[in-house]
């Protein structure tokens, strides 16, 4: 069927651009709140705490969601959950924009993560559904690349708003979902819908189960994997010591991931119309390429997360700064989009893949070995560019081959399920990640402040300081002469605390570079959901 597909269309290219946009839009707002916390915190009075939040809690919803949305995207038609997607971002984005205190604004970024679940999938199987043949693996190339390009333009646009207000990082969404609205209605057609209903007690299942590992994973650093030894306050909830409330978060997911799991193969089992056709997991290529999505969030987006801490306070980099040095990787992934169209017909979809994790983790190799106090902005961008054409091919190559043998009924059920895979991915490697920088900072300054004479009482202090701060006070360590060589102890702890983070996300890369060996190159035509396969048993 793809061998004799008609070439697309300029109409087709020009909803790939307003699709790919609201992808960078989403991804766009995980990112760049990072830079503009400092002023939101000065601005609304808020404590810690909240801001955490401000932070997690779009991350937390999005994740919880993508399920639910897979299902939605079927029965309704991807056109029109992606449309509602974009009218809800709309919407929240100038609540967010107009908040005038705390607690508003945490509303408001929960609310953005419900219209950033409904985007995500559907972009997919948009996607999916309005390409075929070699034409699939470009758009796919394009849609993989805007991801990656948008996690790094994410800073710099914050640093570059936060001049003006924070407020703008926010308020400047709203033109642009209308942009979006217009370019999707005239170029892309409305998509085929299905006859069934929603599994309600299915989707609160996958939702609290998604959700409760997002948030495992997001606070494990912050209140302790395992134990808690100090009084909590969560959501309203005392904590008073004993189990961590991320290790209860976790079991309850797990229980309620795996009811999720069983209720879906018996409602198959019955006839009935489940939230996830468990069948797709007896496609090898869904199976194993779902197994590579999640290995490739776990080494991709991770370093992300601690890179701009280093380039301002261990480099002193500017908020600004700090986003300019990530457009490299942006550049870099755009530079792999181009590259895919010309070798999509020689090159499979697997190996672009394999390319591009070879490439990620020789840029992240690169970037270990040049950590240091005083690296050079040339060698960072050089670096961060191999790393961005690495994600440029490996992003949007695997998703080609997660959903190459997925029948058309099912789409957005395996956009779902990919995405949800890609986030946890992501949200496991940022958990891991900054447990592993923050922890390899605080040993390794107290180890250095231990070699200059400083007592273990402050030495220990100092560290804690600092880690609290996640480098934030090194700028005011500098000021003072007596504490100038702690500030300079800081920046070296951090430099290597960026070294083993690139060498341990290279090494993820690898990881997922030997699960690529358990995919079959090429695709088989697609099947009827009836013939998808024998229905795995339950797990």
């Amino acid at each position: 069927m793809d061998g004799t597909a008609q070439p697309p269309t300029a109409r087709q290219w020009f909803g790939l651009v307003a699709v790919a946009l609201g992808v960078a839009l989403i991804v766009v707002d995980l990112t760049l709140v990072n830079v503009i916390l400092a002023p939101i915190i000065d601005d609304l009075s808020i404590t810690s705490a909240e801001a955490q939040w401000v932070q997690e809690s779009y991350a937390i919803v999005f994740a919880a969601l993508l399920l639910v949305t897979g299902r939605l995207c079927d029965l309704y038609g991807a056109r029109r959950i992606f449309l509602a997607g974009l009218a809800v971002f709309g919407v929240t984005s100038l609540a967010a924009a107009v908040a005038p205190n705390g607690e508003l604004l945490i509303l408001a970024r929960f609310l953005q993560g419900v219209g950033g679940a409904l985007i995500l999938p559907t972009s997919l199987a948009l996607v999916n559904a309005t390409f075929t043949g070699k034409a699939r693996g470009q758009a796919f190339a394009v849609w993989g690349s805007t991801i990656g390009a948008a996690a790094a333009v994410g800073p710099l646009l914050g640093g570059w708003l936060a001049d003006f207000s924070w407020r703008w990082a926010f308020g400047v969404n709203i033109p642009l979902v209308a942009l979006i609205t217009a370019g999707v209605l005239l170029h892309l057609p409305a998509s085929p819908r299905t006859r069934g209903s929603i599994d309600v007690l299915g989707g609160l299942l996958s939702a609290a189960g998604l959700g409760l590992v997002a948030f495992g994973l997001i606070e494990g650093r912050s209140h302790g994997w395992l134990i808690t030894t100090e009084p909590l306050s969560l959501g309203g909830l005392s904590w008073s010591g004993g189990p961590s409330p991320v290790l209860v978060a976790l079991v309850l997911a797990a229980a309620a991931l795996c009811a999720f799991w069983r209720r879906q193969a018996a409602l198959r089992r019955r006839g009935g119309e489940p939230l996830m056709d468990v069948r797709l997991f007896s496609l090898p290529s869904f199976r194993n390429g779902n197994v590579v999505t999640l290995c490739v969030g776990l080494g991709e987006f991770g370093i992300i997360a601690v890179l701009p801490l280093w380039l301002q306070f261990a480099l002193d980099y500017s908020a600004f700064e700090a986003g300019l040095a990530l457009v490299a990787l942006a550049v870099g992934s755009f530079f792999a989009s181009g590259a895919s169209f010309s070798m999509a017909a020689s090159v499979p979809a697997l190996t672009q893949v394999r390319i591009g994790l070879v490439l990620e983790a020789a840029g992240l190799v690169m970037l270990g070995l040049i950590a240091g106090t005083d690296s050079a902005w040339w060698l960072i961008a050089l670096a961060l560019f191999l790393y961005g054409v690495g994600v440029g091919f490996a992003t949007a190559h695997v998703t080609n081959i997660v959903l190459a043998d997925v029948p058309e009924g099912s789409a957005g059920q395996g956009s779902g399920i990919q995405s949800a895979a890609r986030e946890l991915g992501s949200a496991l490697g940022i958990a891991l990640l900054t447990t592993l920088f923050f922890t390899t900072l605080t040993a390794g300054l107290r180890e250095r402040l231990a070699e200059a004479g400083v007592p273990g009482g402050e030495a220990e202090r100092l560290g804690g300081v600092v880690t609290e701060s996640a480098g934030s006070v090194i700028p005011a360590l500098s000021s003072e002469p007596r504490t100038a060589a702690y500030a300079d102890a800081a920046r070296e702890a951090m430099s290597t605390g960026i070294e083993v983070s690139s060498y341990v996300c290279a090494g993820l890369l690898a990881l997922a570079l030997g699960a690529t060996l358990f995919i079959r190159p090429g695709g088989r035509p697609r099947v009827a959901p009836a013939e998808v396969g024998e229905e795995p048993a339950p797990r």
